[in-house]
Formats: C-alpha cells, structure tokens, sequence
C-alpha cells in the first residue's frame, strides 16, 4: 500500500518545481513509511510514498520504462494487483520482460501492452497514475468496487492528483474553497457526486478511468459497472460457487512478502475469513493465523443491549477464535485513549472531511495502530453485508417500500432538525437526499421475468453497493492508512460481488434469514453461536465518562460565537440536545448529531473554511 501524487501541466516548466511535489508527497506519509520517491519531466512531476508489502527490495517507485529513442512511460501505484502473476505470465508470453517480483512492474507492462484498457486485466484494489512521454497523455485509473481512493483537481491549464485531498491542497497555487454540494453530499451519507467538500477538487469515480491530454483535456470514463444478468445456477450450485468465489478471493489476498493477519469481531463475516486463512495457512505452511479484536476497558459492566446492537462482540470473537483455533489478541481501549487530542485529531487529518462516526472512528484508529505493531496487512470482512443483505433493513418491510436512501431508517450523521435554517434554504438537505435516492434508482437495471419483490431487493443492493459501500471503504482506508497498516478486503472481490448481485434475493434471504447464502455457503467454517448470531455493527463505549467528555465540549463550542460550525448547524437546537437526561447519548446513533458538530468545528477551522 502506498500513496501516490503528481502534477502535470503543458503550458509550464516543472522541472524546477521539485519542491512543490516534495511537498505535496510528504503529506501522504503515513500511507508509505518505508520510502518515498519523485520522477520528474519539463509537464509532469510524480511523487510516491512506499509501504512495501510484495518484492520489499525490487518494487522501488516511480517506475519507469525506457523506449530506444529515450522516450518514457512513468507509473506510481498503490493497492495491491492480486492476479499479477498469472498476469506476469500472460505478459512474457507476448514478449515482456521483467526485473521484479512486484505487482508494480506488472500494472506497468500491462499498460504497455493495452494501454488505457489495461485497468480491465487487473483484479484487485489499486490507484494509479501513469505519464506517458511520447505523447503527454496521463491516466489516472481507480479499482473497480473504489477500495482504494484516487482525488483530482484542474489548476490553470494542468492536473494535480492524489491519494488524499491533503495531497492536493499542499500545492501552493490552490485556493482552498468550500464546496456546497459536496459538504451537503457528505453529511447527508448520500454518496450521489463526485464533488468533495473543497471546490475545485474532485473524487475518481470506482470503475473509472481518467484521461488527461496536453490540450488539458479531461476525460472521466467508466469501465466496470454491475449489470443485470439472469442466474442460472441451482441453488446448490450457487452455494458451492459462492463458496469457491469467496475462497479463491481469500486465498489471493493472502499473499504478501509481510505479516498478515486477521481482523476478527466474531460476526459472521469476518470470522468466515479468519477461518478460510486459518485452513490455508495451516495446510500450507503449518502456520496459525493472528487475529484481532477490539473492546473497550469496563465494558461487560456497562453495556446496554438494543435493537440496534443487541449483544457485545468480545465473548463471540473469543469463541470463533477458538473454535477456528487462531492467535487471538483483544485490544482494549481506554476512555482516557477515546477522548485525548491525540487521537481524535489524527483522526480529523486522516479524514479530510467533516463525516465522523465518533468514537467508532477513534477506535478504529487505535486499533489499526495496535495492529500494525505485529502485523502490516490485516484481512478485513467489510463489504459482506453489502453484497450478501446483511443488514437489519434488508428484512423491514417499511424501510424497503420507503422512497429513500435505506440505511437513513438507522443512520443519520445529523438529523435534519438541527441544520442552520438560512443554510437549508440554500442547500435543501432534504430534498438533496431524495434527489440522490431517485437518482440512483434509475442507474438500476431489471431483467422483463423480475417480480416487483426482486427487483426492488435488487434496486436496495445496488444502493448500497454504489452509496453506502463506499462510505465505509474510505473511512477503513483513511483510518487504516492513518496506521501505516494495509487492510484487505476480500468480499470486494469484483467477480464475488458481480456474482452475488445477480442471485435472487429468493436464495441470498432464503426464508427471511440474514445472509443465509452466505451461511450456507461456509456452515462448516464456524460454531453454531457465531452462525447464529445477529448482525450487530462494530462496537461503541458504553462508558458515560465519554458522554459527559462529549457534552462538555459542545458546552465549549456553544459558548463560542465565533465558530464557523453555525454557519451550518443551528445553535439553539444543538444547545437544546444538552437538555436530554444522561445515558441518553449512550448510543452512537444519538450521539452522532454531536460528533458531527465537533468535528464539523475542527474541519472548518482546520482549512479556515466558511459558508
């Protein structure tokens, strides 16, 4: 994992502009520790940073191909390319040569063999930037399900890119602006642009290309997207083939020349993946797979049951891990960790944006920083209740026939109520989200033999494989990489999703059980408790300590009358939500308006922002 940055620009001299793309690759950092690296001609600077997981000395970037008459192509890349040696092996048979092991050199020669359709031959989660001198033409590709991220930006005539939005705001000729659409787009966990929170600068779509000519031509093209095809499997069929897809995913993702682990919350998602790597690596190396959880110190005596998270994680991570009989280790966080500047500034910088889920984020991060003291890849099972239904409202009849965005029945960043008046007017909060969700429900195909049901299960999958997926990819990429730690995550395999999305939803919710496909599919993996067990989302504190840290502070940013956060939020209903008895915000759902207003609070004064 890396992260990658550039400049490119025909109507200047960039050669002499070394410390501008120094600059701009130093703010990525964290995402490459192990080292760092700039290529430079007259229209184009390239800068990378290296976390080095495949061939440790032979991956050095950029990377360059050099023709006979001096001309070059430059690449730098993040993500891991998982079939790149059977790619590497497609490629020699047409002539290629290669000097590395690494999945780099690959994704370079594959350019050179296809050019701009060489994205199509990768499988995996990758950002990449490719400069080709011999005519000025830069491309910027992204993966196909946007694990990895990729940001964009025309300044004057040229292009500046990044990992991260910091990357590009690091160049000193770019005026930093807010962006209407984008803040609203984020806060309303819409996910229905490709405009950021800063104006000017611009998010690479998943399954897009962009290309970029000496004329400053921008052109963003799509190519991978879900598509609509009849299932032909039985259902046997489809729980072995779903079992084969899943397994040949993991088996790819384990692959690296560093220690990997497993992130394990004894759900039944991730406990799937631990047991599959486990099975591996013991019938291939006699090894025993790490495994990871998190908790929270005096939690079995604090916690609280609700429909929403109906039972703790730790004593079902404890008997999957070993049940599955892997190296397990808790990491138990503190309040006094959760509430310290430290920690929740890091994770307002790795965020570059005002969306925060509180102390989950925190968490999060410390946790990924916990890890990567023993491991520096760790195997996640994000995206499983995306692709397979997993979530509470899969199985509500009023969420399903409501017109809107599903996941907002549990999950608001900030309930409408508490927005500026004055700004709702100019941006219609509200009406955005439902402008959003009738958007998407028209980029849906259906196939003529689908019944109402399915094809309303099909529009809500699609929804929260295009909007709400790519919320939690970013948040675990940002806080991930914030932790120097790559994480995997194997049920954004593209050839499992586009799988699953075709199977009926008569099969993937077969008789109103939660991912029953799934269970089916990997019964034989895990206890029957874990198979059992109800969805529940990745834990909060139930500490009130970090209730009353929350409430103190918004008493200190409501006694400010200089904060910027008014611009967006209303005062006197944020002051209104002190009023609620404690224990009220004892649950992240409730606590959200005021996470939301903090780090709101921090973003703005952070970039000097305004309305």
């Amino acid at each position: 994992m890396c992260g990658i940055t550039g400049w490119v620009d025909f109507t200047r001299d960039l050669e002499q502009q070394q410390p501008i793309i120094a600059a701009m690759t130093d703010t990525l950092a964290l995402r490459g520790p192990d080292a760092h690296g700039s290529w430079r001609h007259r229209h184009a600077l390239l800068g990378h940073r290296r976390l080095a997981i495949i061939d440790l000395a032979g991956g050095v970037q950029p990377m360059t191909y050099r023709f006979a008459d001096g001309q070059q192509v430059a690449l730098v890349y993040t993500g891991e390319v998982y079939n790149h040696n059977p790619l590497r092996e497609r490629l020699q048979a047409l002539g290629h040569q290669f000097q590395t092991r690494s999945d780099t050199e690959v994704v370079l020669h594959a350019y050179l063999q296809w050019g701009e359709a060489c994205c199509e031959y990768l499988t995996g989660m990758f950002a990449f930037a490719v400069f080709d001198t011999r005519d000025g033409h830069l491309l910027l590709v992204r993966d196909r399900l946007g694990v990895k991220p990729l940001y964009y930006a025309q300044q004057g005539r040229g292009l500046l890119f990044g990992s991260e939005i910091k990357a590009i705001l690091a160049h000193p000729e770019f005026a930093k602006a807010l962006d209407m659409v984008g803040l609203v787009d984020g806060l309303s966990l819409s996910r229905a642009t490709a405009r950021t929170a800063f104006r000017g600068i611009s998010e690479l779509p998943p399954g897009h290309r962009l290309s970029w000519r000496p004329q400053g031509q921008v052109k963003v093209s799509r190519y991978w997207q879900l598509s609509r095809r009849e299932h032909e499997d039985d259902l046997d069929s489809t729980v072995q083939r779903t079992r084969e897809l899943l397994g040949k995913a993991l088996g790819e993702q384990l692959y690296a020349d560093v220690p990997v682990c497993s992130l394990l919350s004894g759900g039944l998602d991730s406990s799937i993946l631990t047991a599959m790597a486990q099975g591996k690596l013991q019938a291939e190396h006699g090894a025993t797979v790490n495994s990871f959880s998190v908790d929270f110190v005096g939690q079995a005596e604090q916690f609280q049951a609700d429909s929403f998270r109906p039972e703790r994680d730790e004593p079902y991570a404890l008997a999957a891990a070993q049940f599955i009989g892997s190296q397990h280790q808790t990491i138990l966080i503190d309040n006094r960790e959760l509430v310290a500047g430290p920690a929740r500034e890091a994770v307002y910088r790795a965020n570059d944006s005002a969306n925060t889920f509180g102390d989950v984020d925190t968490s999060l991060y410390l946790l990924f920083k916990a890890i990567r003291g023993h491991s520096t890849v760790a195997i996640s099972g994000e995206a499983a209740d995306e692709v397979f239904g997993g979530y509470a409202w899969f199985r509500d009849p009023q969420a399903i026939a409501a017109p809107r965005l599903p996941w907002l029945s549990r999950m608001q960043l900030l309930q409408a109520d508490l927005i500026n008046p004055e700004f709702n007017r100019l941006c219609d909060f509200a009406g955005y989200q439902d402008s959003a969700y009738h958007q998407a429900l028209d980029r849906v195909e259906h196939l003529p033999g689908d019944s109402p049901h399915e094809r309303r299960m099909r529009e809500i999958c699609h929804l929260h494989l295009h909007h709400w997926l790519p919320i939690l990819l970013d948040r675990k990429d940002r806080l991930s990489m914030a932790a120097s730690l790559e994480v995997r995550v194997p049920y954004t395999d593209h050839e499992l999703v586009e799988y699953v999305y075709n199977v009926p939803w008569s099969i993937k919710g077969k008789d109103g059980q939660e991912k029953w496909l799934l269970k089916q599919a990997c019964a034989d993996l895990l206890p029957a408790a874990v198979l059992e067990r109800k969805k529940s989302p990745y834990p909060t504190s139930a500490n009130l300590a970090y209730e009353r840290f929350l409430r103190d502070r918004i008493r200190l940013l409501l006694s400010d009358s200089h904060s910027p956060v008014f611009q967006v939020i209303d005062r006197a209903q944020l002051a209104a939500q002190l009023n609620q008895a404690q224990g009220y915000f004892n649950s992240q759902l409730r606590r959200n308006n005021l996470e939301t207003a903090l780090a709101l609070d921090a973003w703005m004064r952070l970039h000097g922002l305004a309305v």
